[in-house]
Formats: C-alpha cells, sequence, structure tokens
C-alpha cells in the first residue's frame, strides 16, 4: 500500500524480535516500545523543512540549520499509545500533546471512545497519532476521524505493528494518512489480535497482564 512506510533498519527488526518474545519482562518491553517509537518517529519527520540561520560557536560564526516553523502534535490513543509518548518527545520536546481514551468493545470489537483533549491549536499543526498496534483499526478509524474533524493539516499515524486488515481499513478510510510501521504480520485471530503479534500491548506495557 502506498501510504505505508516500513523502515527497514536491522535495529529496528532486533528490537521487534525481543519485544515478541514472551518471555521479555515488562520493564524492557517498555524501554523496546520507546526505542522502536523514537526511530519511527525519526523516519515519520524525515521531510519536515529546514531554513538556514546564523550562529555563534566557540570558535566562529556558522550557517546552519533549523527546523523552519512546523508546529507538531503528537497525540496517543490511551491507554496503550502513551508506551510510545515518551520515544516520540524525546526527537521532539517542544511538540504539544493530546489524548484521545479509546477501547474496545469485547463481544462486538467496536471502538468506544471516552476521552478526547487536544492541542487547543491542533488546527495549526501536523499531528502524529501514536498507537503501538493497528489490528481491525477500529480505535485508529475512530481517532483518525476525530482528529480530522478539528484540523486539515497532515496526520501521520505510527505504529509498532500492524495487521492487513487494519492496514486496508485506514487506507479506505483514510486515504491521506501515512502510515509508519515497524512490520506487517499475517493476519487477525478469531479475537481480533494480531499473528503472531506481540499479545495485548496495553497489558505487556503497564504489567496487567
Amino acid at each position: 500500500m502506498k501510504n505505508v512506510i516500513l523502515p527497514d533498519h536491522p535495529l529496528i527488526q532486533h528490537k521487534l524480535t525481543l519485544l515478541r518474545d514472551k518471555n521479555t519482562g515488562t520493564k524492557e518491553f517498555k524501554e523496546l516500545v520507546s526505542e522502536i517509537s523514537s526511530m519511527l518517529c525519526y523516519e515519520a519527520t524525515r521531510d519536515l523543512p529546514l531554513k538556514e540561520v546564523e550562529i555563534e560557536t566557540p570558535v566562529a560564526v556558522a550557517k546552519c540549520k533549523v527546523i523552519s516553523g512546523k508546529k507538531l502534535a503528537v497525540v496517543p490513543i490511551l491507554r496503550a499509545g502513551l508506551g510510545m509518548m515518551d520515544g516520540v518527545l524525546s526527537l521532539i520536546p517542544a511538540a504539544k500533546v493530546g489524548h484521545i481514551g479509546i477501547y474496545r468493545e469485547e463481544n462486538t470489537m467496536q471502538a468506544v471512545q471516552y476521552y478526547c483533549k487536544l492541542p487547543a491549536d491542533i488546527e495549526e499543526r501536523e499531528t502524529l497519532v501514536l498507537e503501538p498496534t493497528l489490528a481491525t483499526g477500529n480505535s485508529a478509524d475512530a481517532a483518525l476521524t476525530l482528529i480530522r474533524e478539528h484540523t486539515k493539516k497532515p496526520i501521520r499515524y505510527l505504529c509498532i505493528l500492524a495487521a492487513p486488515e487494519g492496514l486496508e481499513r485506514i487506507a479506505q478510510r483514510h486515504p491521506d494518512v501515512q502510515i509508519y510501521c515497524a512490520a506487517v504480520d499475517e493476519r487477525l485471530d478469531d479475537n481480533g489480535f494480531i499473528l503472531p503479534g506481540v499479545g495485548d500491548c496495553g497489558d505487556r506495557i503497564f504489567g496487567t497482564k
């Protein structure tokens, strides 16, 4: 799919293997999610425009590059998206942060929104939406629809793992959204979990298995 970018960096693949391992504990799992998220953010911000400025180093005047006036917002989908936030903000600490709370209704697998707080100037900002796994695409669809009601600026969706079903849904519903993903897995199981996947990412991040 043309709206999906899969960074092939060896470090991402190595860390993703450790993330998948059922024997990886909560502390290491959190660290891996954060580290992979930083690498995805690096890719997602590759096209930010630069401008030239003049500064003084300790020994001379230098003409250097800085990001040119881009305003960014970071919006994790609660709760698992919180695990990605620190890794992203370590690269773009000036970004404003919003939160969207969505849970999956167990019987229907439909997304239920219970919280939304976006930056007041979201309409002026390009947005990075964070969610570790794109499974059915229900929660991503709901979050992206909500954000699009507030801004016409570009939206990028960062996830660690995706299922083909979720990618197809976002491609159909939000063709203008660029997806950055560490890997695309085989399929969903009958319960809507990605196979082979990483299990329940929220439970593994917060130790609530």
